[in-house]
């Protein structure tokens, strides 16, 4: 029995006849698309709990491929990719992927973006009455009711632009969160200097982080945006 489905839209047989055994062997059943027309015609897209997008496709651009399957589903989409440009990663997480790895990638890495995109899933399948109120990771603790942060047991007194920062990140754990995003969360508007955020991200370290020069939690995603680690 499969822990999961992933459907893989990928054109390159050496990555392919690579990926799909290593993900069989770590318990997943895999639908390969091979174009970005087979990966959104194909009936796969009905049960798949996650989708592994490569924006190179022989017929049509990535990105393309997103939007048609953001007209009708949520799945989680991890873009893997070789484009390693600042800009394709934003307009792909822009227009609804949900993480990006490069190639080439390690597969441990991999699968825990898998495992994460798989945890917000079934929470977001969740009935809305039965989603969380609290947020919970490590010694990290949020009441989105109260707006209270406890690190370790101790209250942590946040700013509101900190903690909205802190919460948008909280309710994409383990996801990247692009600066747009974030600016939007704590300053009402994406066009915001860039600069802000990476005072207020300074600040939020010097408050959660073990060592604010090495995060470990709130770790930078260079030219993208920034993550909050799950644990594994």
């Amino acid at each position: 029995m499969s822990i999961g489905h992933i459907l893989l839209v990928e054109d390159e047989p050496a990555i392919v006849a690579s990926l799909r055994p290593a993900l069989d062997a770590s318990g997943y059943a895999v639908t390969v698309a091979r174009d970005g027309a087979e990966a959104i015609a194909g009936t796969a897209l009905d049960d798949a709990d996650v989708i592994l997008l490569d924006l190179g496709l022989p017929d049509m651009d990535g990105k393309a491929v997103i939007d048609a399957i953001r007209t009708r589903y949520l799945t989680p989409i991890i873009v893997i990719s070789a484009r390693r440009q600042e800009a394709e990663k934003i307009a792909a997480l822009d227009r609804g992927a949900d993480d990006y790895v490069d190639k080439p990638f390690v597969l441990r890495e991999l699968l825990a973006r898998i495992r994460a995109a798989m945890r917000r899933r079934q929470v977001q399948a969740q009935p809305p009455l039965a989603v969380a109120r609290r947020f919970i990771e490590g010694e990290l603790e949020i009441d989105f009711a109260t707006r209270e942060v406890r690190l370790a047991g101790d209250p942590v007194k946040l700013s509101p632009k900190e903690y909205n920062l802190l919460r948008e990140l909280a309710e994409n754990v383990g996801q990247v969160v692009t600066q747009r995003r974030l600016l939007a969360a704590g300053w009402g508007k994406s066009g915001a200097d860039p600069q802000y955020l990476r005072v207020y991200m300074g600040m939020l370290r010097q408050k959660l982080e073990a060592n604010p020069s090495m995060p470990a939690l709130l770790v930078t995603e260079p030219g993208v945006g920034y993550r909050l680690v799950a644990r594994d």
